[in-house]
């Protein structure tokens, strides 16, 4: 999908994971790009918003702004639904303005974790948590957009900010011999790199709708820490203990593995195997 486009993009959050590797990934295809993020756009200020998207007259809007402190979001739940819902409105009436389409990035978290087989998008969503019913909002006010894609994701991991993998690097670098990590909670680790690529080539394609976009395969938490121990060549013991064993404020899904097939019947392919993106990660992180 490489090669020069004279389509421009407009990104939120861009100091964000995503949004970081999102501007790099536009930058490296040749598109046209700008990105802000909370120092240059309130996204929950409609005015700007309608005046940074009118003014642009983008393609394509990619929001990746959210809310994402999953435990503070319960405590929070108005702000939450503020950024993670009410501004996904006023971004969709501005990309209706301009004949632009909307990619709203979304959660594993909008379903109830409850199932035993990989969530589908047309299967019920229930979320249990806040920052889950924050996002669902955002879900739904992006479909008043007249062109839209809402992409759902998952254990998210990428450069220049916390994620799970840092958390465990963090651990092992300071000598830490064992690490408790929860084992009965299941998804889908995902690269930010690979996200980037996934999202790009779905706009490129014209997909529209609702799309599960995840690295190959699941694990659990405990899998994960155990799979990037052993990448870093740590002789950490990863412990597994239950969700029940370390509480948190927000309920986590226990099960939250996406599927994918609506994502490769549209793309012709797969995304890479979850262990080939934290390979990747870690060798240039």
């Amino acid at each position: 999908m490489a090669g020069r486009t004279s389509q421009k993009t407009l990104i939120t959050g861009a100091h964000g994971q995503l949004g970081r590797t999102l501007t790099a990934a536009c930058a490296a295809r040749g598109i046209e790009h700008e990105g802000r993020d909370i120092d240059t756009l309130d996204i929950c200020d409609a005015r700007a918003v309608r005046r940074w998207i009118v003014d642009a007259h983008p393609s394509v809007v990619v929001n990746t702004a959210a809310f994402t402190a999953v435990d503070a979001c319960e405590d929070n739940e108005e702000q939450a639904t503020a950024v993670n819902g009410l501004a996904v409105g006023y971004l969709a009436a501005a990309c209706n303005e301009v004949g632009a389409m909307l990619i709203q990035i979304s959660t594993d978290y909008v379903f109830p974790g409850d199932a035993n087989l990989p969530y589908r998008e047309e299967d019920l969503v229930a979320p249990t948590s806040a920052y889950g019913r924050s996002k669902l909002s955002g879900e739904e006010l992006a479909r008043s957009a007249h062109r839209h894609l809402v992409v759902r994701t998952a254990w998210l991991y990428g450069r220049g900010g916390r994620n799970f993998v840092e958390a465990i690097r963090t651990q092992i670098d300071a000598g830490a011999l064992s690490l408790k990590v929860v084992a009965d909670q299941r998804g889908c680790p995902t690269f930010c790199d690979d996200l980037a690529d996934a999202v790009l080539d779905l706009a490129a394609a014209g997909s529209t709708g609702t799309i599960h976009a995840v690295n190959s395969g699941s694990t659990t938490w405990h899998g994960f820490a155990v799979e990037i121990a052993r990448l870093l060549g740590s002789a950490a013991t990863v412990v597994p203990v239950t969700t029940g064993e370390v509480p948190r404020p927000a309920p986590r899904p226990p099960y939250s593995v996406l599927d994918t097939t609506r994502f490769e019947a549209a793309l012709g392919r797969p995304m890479p195997p979850w262990q080939d993106g934290l390979r990747r990660y870690l060798e240039q992180a």
